[in-house]
């Protein structure tokens, strides 16, 4: 293994465990929130019925609805039936469970497609399971993310309606919406991550094998010797056959005694 190629599997198994990392985290988030209360939350001053009640908090989550006051006294009422639950809090479970139960799958596949992980089997086999855990990856965090989604949009549109009658209680977005948009989020991080050390990789390395490579400076000599020595430096041969033949001339002028014409000297 080259020292370039070490470095790039280097690069490749760092690039990994941040994606471990962030998608790990992003479901902790994602399933925190489910146990979470302040989905929604609505607060009054001042108006509890009673003077030794300030003030009263209205919240809910995705299994019941309570009230809380000042005294710390909180009355909750659980949602009643599957079927009777309103449909957007049906929808919103669906979803997160959905994606929860593709992130453990992921989670899973991930985690035998590393680099850093000894099973398997060969590369090529690794990078097709850890490609396959980047997509359930992804689309259990678009799922959790469209959960997330649909829960602030009937809370919104509820709160800032005008034609919604302003007896009924506005609620405002709580804790737990935010953290599981940042796990979301998190998690389609992850994913990517996990995909950029695959795909590019081939691409990288067709690449590689099809660049212009220079000659080194002694294969540049080496060529110009052998091509100045091909077109340029005549042979022996030749050499030998000019001496014979001007000498052949010179004898035949001594015992002629006539003056040989320069064009014939030449021939």
């Amino acid at each position: 293994m080259t020292v370039s190629s070490a470095h790039r599997k280097m690069r490749k198994s760092l690039i990994q465990v941040f994606g471990f990392l962030f998608s790990t985290f992003g479901w902790l988030f994602v399933s925190c929130t489910l146990a979470m209360d302040y989905w929604r939350v609505f607060y009054v001053g001042g108006k509890g019925g009673n003077w030794m009640i300030k003030a009263m908090w209205y919240w809910s989550n995705l299994w019941k609805d309570c009230v809380m006051d000042t005294t710390s006294v909180t009355d909750c009422r659980d949602y009643d039936a599957l079927w009777a639950v309103t449909p957007y809090v049906q929808g919103v479970r669906g979803l997160l469970l959905i994606g929860m139960t593709l992130g453990l799958v992921a989670a899973v596949l991930c985690f035998i497609g590393m680099d850093c992980t000894y099973i398997g089997g060969s590369e090529k086999h690794k990078d097709r399971i850890l490609f396959s855990g980047a997509a359930f990856h992804f689309v259990g965090g678009v799922s959790a993310l469209a959960a997330y989604c649909l829960y602030i949009n009937r809370v919104v549109s509820a709160a800032l309606s005008p034609t919604v009658d302003r007896s009924i209680i506005r609620y405002g977005l709580g804790t737990p919406l935010f953290f599981g948009l940042i796990g979301s989020f998190f998690i389609i991080l992850g994913s990517v991550l996990y995909a950029v050390t695959i795909i590019p990789t081939r691409k990288w390395n067709a690449f590689a094998r099809s660049t212009y490579v220079p000659p080194s400076y002694g294969q540049r000599t080496a060529r110009k010797a052998l091509y100045t020595s091909a077109y340029y430096a005549p042979s022996r041969p030749s050499v030998l056959l000019s001496q014979s033949s001007s000498s052949r001339i010179s004898r035949i002028s001594q015992a002629t005694g006539e003056k040989i014409s320069p064009r014939d000297t030449f021939v």
